[in-house]
């Protein structure tokens, strides 16, 4: 009876989870497309999260749910620091002139994705090293930490991983596409 209620009420707090995230993406960058950009980070943390969880042999239960839920907003904020660093080298090429080719713009994605891989690995790395005593640890109360922790630890290695490759090309695709159709390619 609990384990019902408790899938109800998770039957609307993950999507309500997502919509508030997303929310927030959009008023953050004032920007559709990249709002979507970084929702596309969320299904490559859900793949890390769910293989750490066969791993250590945890089923589905609360603890795991508000694992996830916390791993969405981890993996969106990865996405914003990689999205974040891409569009201020976008903005400064763009600013000195130096933007005139589709070389140019992929010059600029690899400096934004490449350049700064040690912010963006040192905010997932203090995370994770914050939650690993709980995955590791044996003291009162860890049993249930452990299903927590263990989405988000999984969640955010997968997420880094795909973040530091897909983001840059998407983002690559989108510019290429948004600069044709302004005619500045």
């Amino acid at each position: 009876e609990y384990m019902e209620r408790a899938n109800k009420k998770l039957s609307v707090v993950v999507p309500l989870t997502i919509m508030i995230i997303f929310l927030l993406l959009y008023v953050h960058f004032r920007n559709l497309p990249e709002s979507l950009i970084v929702m596309t980070t969320l299904p490559f943390a859900l793949i890390g999260g769910v293989w750490l969880m066969w791993f250590a042999g945890y089923n589905m239960s609360v603890a795991v749910a508000v694992g996830f839920i916390a791993l969405a907003g981890l993996a969106a904020e990865t996405g914003v620091v990689m999205l974040v660093y891409l569009d201020e080298t976008f903005a400064r090429w763009k600013n000195e002139g130096r933007l005139n080719s589709r070389e140019d713009l992929k010059s600029i994605v690899i400096e934004g994705a490449v350049d700064r891989v040690r912010p963006k690995l040192m905010t997932v790395a203090t995370t994770m090293i914050g939650l690993l005593p709980i995955m590791f640890g044996s003291e009162t109360g860890t049993r249930v930490m452990k299903r927590i922790a263990a989405p988000m630890v999984g969640g955010l290695v997968s997420s880094t991983i795909l973040t530091l490759v897909i983001i840059p090309a998407i983002y690559y695709l989108w510019k290429v596409k948004s600069l044709e159709q302004d005619k500045s390619l």
